[in-house]
């Protein structure tokens, strides 16, 4: 039977692909920090484990991660947090929060499971199409998916040799409790189911980039390879709050 550990479990798209792997029949490790959530996926589905720690807590994470109840082949570090800049007031405090968990809760996560990887196994670690292109209000969750987005790419050239294989997800617009809060169209929102099976299509077939729903990411990805005053110019034009 084949394993995975799911950090940010406990809602959007972490929550679906857990009962999603679990309904496949996967073991389950399951981690956030809800409780009553985490109950409720372990009371349901007897493969899922949980886990309940904060991932900006470093000492927390290391200690709670340490031991296990199993090792598995798949880890999807997906925890994250999304605020937005107001017509272009910096606010330090809520950089401060987004980096917290987007960058710094990411790094404490894979600190803490280093010591369990082995060759054949996978980390797939959660970006955003966002990261490719300046957005936007997204000052701070744009800088914060790039900078995890570059770590995934440099952990993939310095875990080949020890055999652990890196994919880097980079999702467009999913139906979440943290997009629900957003007062901006949406170009081509998906479902959490959708990109629920978009993510495990792609970690099945080993890919290392994973992109959806791929319209969309296409676009996006199109735009930011143009020169930058061809994307401030159109992305202006495309995406008003």
């Amino acid at each position: 039977m084949t394993s995975v550990l799911i950090t940010g479990a406990t809602s959007g798209i972490g929550r679906q692909l857990a009962i999603d792997y679990a309904t496949r029949g996967w073991n389950v490790i399951a981690c956030g920090r809800n409780k009553d959530v985490l109950t409720e996926l372990s009371e349901k589905f007897a493969n899922i484990d949980s886990c309940d720690f904060d991932v900006t807590d470093r000492m927390q994470t290391v200690n709670t991660l340490r031991t296990l109840p199993w090792i598995p082949s798949l880890w999807i570090l997906n925890a994250g947090n999304c605020e937005y800049i107001d017509n272009g007031k910096m606010d330090a405090k809520l950089v401060e929060r987004v980096f917290q968990t987007n960058v710094f809760g990411l790094t404490n996560i894979i600190e803490a499971i280093e010591p369990h990887l082995m060759s054949g196994q996978r980390v797939a670690i959660v970006s955003s199409i966002a990261s490719e292109l300046a957005l936007p209000r997204a000052e701070a969750y744009g800088a914060s998916k790039a900078a995890a987005g570059y770590i995934a790419r440099s952990l993939r050239l310095d875990w080949r040799e020890r055999g652990v294989e890196v994919s880097t997800i980079f999702p467009g617009f999913v139906d979440t409790p943290l997009t629900a809060k957003n007062t901006f169209s949406m170009p081509m929102l998906i479902t959490v189911e959708q990109a629920s099976k978009a993510i495990q299509n792609g970690l099945d077939k080993g890919l290392a980039n994973i992109y959806f729903p791929k319209r969309f990411t296409w676009i996006l990805r199109a735009l930011g390879a143009l020169p930058y005053s061809w994307q401030h110019a159109i992305t202006g034009l495309l995406f008003k709050s």
